[in-house]
């Protein structure tokens, strides 16, 4: 970084490594309206939550239990990055109120499929339509340019050592669907 607050940072390009020149105030501002607009995203979803006294953790094992039918508890717990005990709280008190089930393996009866039920996936649509709404009306607006340039900086903020693993979850034509058992 040099005295005028200018960073560098190398953006691969058609003709080669270009650089993009970054003010302090510039990366502070996106900071900024990520955080803000990670709040706005979360805030619909938050509301409806609170009607089950559940919290944004159970949210997301709810999604990842959607969208890995029969996912492992230890394949939830690498895609969430948790301590066994949170999930472990957050699980019970989903299969408590009937909205998880949990199978044991067929070849292995020490694992534990993860299944919701039709209380649990209609919790997960109220939860995301609010979400899938709000990031359909951005990215109409932003255009496909920008998403896609969106997705990429996305894709760079994961870590180098995960990235990999993450898009192939993600799918969306970078890598295997990632659906199925989550990896254990």
């Amino acid at each position: 970084m040099s005295a005028s607050g200018l960073g560098e940072v190398r953006r691969p390009s058609a003709r080669g490594d270009q650089l993009l020149f970054l003010t302090d105030e510039q990366l502070r501002q996106g900071i900024e309206l990520m955080f803000f607009a990670y709040r706005d995203f979360t805030s619909d979803p938050d509301r409806i939550l609170e009607d089950y006294a559940y919290g944004r953790a159970h949210h997301r094992a709810i999604h990842f239990i959607n969208r890995r039918p029969g996912v492992t508890v230890a394949g939830l717990l690498d895609i969430l990055g948790v301590t066994k005990q949170s999930l472990n709280r957050v699980l019970r008190q989903l299969i408590e109120d009937g909205l998880v089930t949990q199978e044991v393996g067929a070849r292995d009866r020490r694992q534990r499929h993860l299944h919701l039920t039709e209380a649990g996936r209609d919790l997960e649509r109220r939860l995301s339509e609010p979400q899938r709404a709000r990031v359909r009306r951005a990215y109409s607006e932003a255009g496909p340019e920008a998403v896609s340039g969106f997705r990429k900086v996305l894709e760079q903020m994961i870590d180098e050592r995960v990235r990999k693993e993450v898009l192939g979850l993600v799918g969306g034509g970078r890598g295997p669907e990632g659906e199925g058992s989550g990896g254990a």
